[in-house]
């Protein structure tokens, strides 16, 4: 058996989660193998899974989203770099988990980026998700060497907001490093960096951004394009406040699911290998499962492998038909054991145990086809 499942985000690592379950099983069934093999979907947690799975940790001094210092991890394997943006300058990173969605920065992404370059990495794989800002990768690009000017050549204040008073971009100072580096966009997100479906509309509210600051983003993204001089419509460019849009249309990116990246990373294939059961799963499963994260990236390799996938969570927001969507034959969510959500958060990692008995005794006690 396989238990492959993302975090419980603030409550239990993916690890965390695959040992509790892992518990419960062997309290059923002593005799069992079950292998746990930590995921993520290439935001939070990405660089922990690659982590538990043996890759060596690096530390970096970088700057979080709104400038203070902050240490984070790069994961490194031969001369490949993993780079998370969520760890360097993401949501998390907000002090006091206060938003600035004007003036909130990528750079401390740039500044993770520069530090695997000084590793001598090859290939730099970039996971995107759980962005703070909305500055369509301004901040990355200054920290690898960018410089964003004034009409008066004075350089710009970091933030997307400043974007709207860019008269040039001098990329003659980037690291020339980054000419000879594989980087790959690791993002499940499609979506272009302007219009309704776009950085500033879809995302920015998550990070705070009122009506008027979503509008005032969006000129500022579509002046950053125009002065770019390049397409704002490829998609993956709007991932993560703009990011893609840096590291696709500037940087030369190739852009990859990042569920997929993930589960390459950790092995989860070779993990599959004669298993009878995989057992995946995340904090909520809801409409963002349906639209790939990690839980249906999961579901997916095991179809392939013709092994029945079930799935634990601590809240399940979709029905019967949703599921068998995924893939998914049953889930197996903490609520049902734990109506009150704060204790579900706190106990997760005892209920989850709970679980893993409970899917003992179900899936040893028959054949799972």
């Amino acid at each position: 058996m396989v238990v492959a499942s993302d975090a419980f985000k603030g409550s239990l690592t993916s690890l965390e989660v695959g040992d509790a379950v892992r518990l419960g099983l062997l309290d059923v069934a002593p005799h069992a193998e079950v292998v746990v093999v930590p995921v993520a979907d290439g935001g939070e947690g990405t660089v922990a899974a690659a982590l538990a799975s043996g890759w060596a940790g690096v530390a970096a001094d970088v700057h979080g989203p709104t400038g203070e210092p902050v240490s984070a991890t790069l994961a490194g394997r031969g001369t490949t770099v993993l780079v998370e943006m969520a760890d360097a300058c993401g949501l998390g990173r907000l002090p006091d988990a206060v938003p600035a969605p004007l003036t909130a920065s990528s750079r401390g992404l740039g500044e993770a980026i520069l530090a695997a370059l000084d590793l001598g990495a090859a290939e730099i794989i970039v996971g995107v998700g759980g962005s703070a800002s909305t500055d369509g990768g301004a901040g990355l690009l200054r920290a690898l060497g960018a410089r964003l000017l004034d009409v008066d050549g004075v350089d710009l204040p970091d933030g997307g907001a400043a974007l709207a008073g860019l008269a040039h971009l001098d990329l003659t100072g980037l690291d020339p490093r980054l000419a000879t580096t594989r980087l790959v966009l690791a993002a499940d997100v499609d979506s272009p960096l302007l219009g309704p479906g776009g950085a500033a509309a879809v995302f920015a509210p998550q990070k705070g951004a009122t009506a008027a600051e979503v509008a005032q983003l969006e000129a500022a993204l579509a002046h950053w394009a125009t002065t770019v001089e390049a397409h704002p419509w490829m998609p993956g460019a709007g991932a993560a406040g703009g990011v893609g849009f840096a590291l696709l249309a500037v940087l030369g990116a190739q852009r990859a699911s990042g569920v997929d990246v993930v589960l390459d990373l950790v092995g989860l294939d070779s993990a599959l290998t004669g298993a009878d059961l995989v057992v995946t799963g995340e904090g909520s499963l809801d409409a963002q499962t349906l639209a790939g994260k990690a839980v249906r990236g999961v579901a997916q390799r095991a179809a392939a492998n013709g092994i029945p996938v079930v799935a634990v969570c601590g809240r399940l927001a979709l029905d019967d038909a949703d599921l068998s969507a995924l893939g998914v034959r049953a889930a197996y969510p903490l609520s049902d054991l734990e109506a009150d959500p704060r204790r579900s958060i706190e106990d997760a990692a005892a209920l989850l145990r709970r679980v893993g008995q409970q899917l003992a005794q179900e899936w040893f006690s028959r054949p799972p086809g």
